[in-house]
């Protein structure tokens, strides 16, 4: 069995997709290391959970991640090594089990060239708001094996599209694009970030 399978998109995928998907491995690291610490005998966080982006453009396509966005990586315990940036296809959207978008537009592009992905793509300021709302009860039980995680992952996704109804996105959902600007924007985008992979990392391995 493959992964649990998280994509991240934003425009370029060298700032805020690249941040997204290796805060949201180390998040799942940390949790990993911690079950193992406990004694839960689990495996490489990336066995658990791949994560992985792209950017709706391909101006940057084969780059590193912006200078400004691996210093909020690397700060927050997280890895930049082998990064590059690629243009998103179809074919990475029919692989993963969960989209997150930057944007509401991102979020168009996803469903505009893939409508069956619908029900598993968010904006990911989206999925961070409603992720609380989530009874974990009526989640599979958590184990830190990978029938476990992939299962209690597709379950916390159908909850929240189920949370989530027709209601659309809000404005403040949204990732600001830090293309270009300081780092203290870097930072707050950095924390927008962990606001939801942290919380979504704790409940796939509580």
């Amino acid at each position: 069995m493959a992964p649990f399978t998280v994509l991240h998109v934003c425009m370029g995928n060298i700032c805020r997709s690249p941040m997204a998907e290796r805060l949201l491995a180390r998040a799942v690291r940390d949790r990993a290391t911690a079950l193992a610490s406990a004694g839960g005998g689990t495996g490489p966080a990336d066995q658990l959970v791949r994560s992985v982006s792209a950017g709706t453009g391909g101006w940057h396509e084969g780059e590193a991640m912006n200078p400004p966005a691996s210093r909020q990586v690397l700060g927050r315990g997280g890895a930049v090594d082998g990064f590059t940036a690629r243009k998103l296809r179809g074919d990475f959207i029919d692989e993963a089990d969960l989209v997150l978008t930057a944007t509401a537009d991102q979020y168009d592009y996803v469903v505009a060239l893939r409508p069956e992905a619908a029900a598993r793509t968010f904006v990911l300021g989206e999925f961070g708001r409603l992720l609380p709302t989530v009874d974990a009860g009526a989640l599979p039980p958590a184990g830190p094996t990978l029938d476990a995680v992939y299962a209690r992952g597709v379950a916390i996704v159908e909850a929240v599209h189920a949370r989530r109804g027709s209601d659309p996105a809000l404005p403040t959902d949204d990732l600001d694009d830090p293309w270009g600007r300081g780092d203290q924007t870097f930072t707050r985008i950095g924390d927008e970030i962990e606001d939801t992979t942290v919380p979504f990392a704790t409940l796939l391995l509580p």
